[in-house]
């Protein structure tokens, strides 16, 4: 895995998972279905082959992805999105949207049943409202000093006291 950012911030968290080249075109093509390694080098041409298998094997170690082996001689295996990994259907959907005025008319999202372009929208469940972008504020998590990380401390052992005289 790359270098990490090492913010408290869910954006610079984000990053740190699936922030690499390449890895959200091969999330991308996974939302299409399950796809073998070839066929994902065939939708990403110009991927090195050593790269794609390295990014698919640190996105199944964060269980973005599942590997299921059809053939074990010779080793083959398909690869799908997990219930974590399609929870980023929305990050690339709002990606291509931005992405749209980049690369021409009739790119981007759209609804599969009527073929018209989508939106990407904020929405508060608790004020059950869209939230305009310049009403969105990323909160980060409190900062721990340096050196000190935020796993669940243990509860220091007591020390027997000693009777007092």
């Amino acid at each position: 895995m790359a270098k990490e950012y090492g913010q408290a911030c869910p954006v610079a968290r984000a990053l740190d998972l699936v922030g690499e080249r390449w890895t959200l075109l091969i999330v991308r093509d996974l939302l299409h279905g399950p796809a073998r390694f070839q066929d994902l080098r065939t939708q990403l041409p110009g991927i090195p082959p050593k790269l794609l298998s390295d990014r698919l094997r640190a996105l199944e170690e964060q269980d973005v992805i599942a590997r299921q082996v059809y053939s074990e001689h010779p080793p083959r295996a398909s690869y799908s999105l997990t219930e974590r990994g399609r929870g980023l259907g929305v990050i690339v959907g709002a990606l291509a949207t931005w992405g749209r005025a980049f690369v021409g008319k009739g790119a981007g999202p759209t609804h599969a049943e009527c073929g018209h372009v989508l939106q990407v929208a904020h929405y508060c469940p608790h004020c059950d409202a869209r939230v305009d972008p310049t009403g969105v504020k990323i909160v980060r998590a409190p900062r721990v000093p340096a050196g000190r990380t935020r796993r669940r401390r243990r509860p220091r052992r007591r020390q027997p006291r000693s009777p007092t005289p």
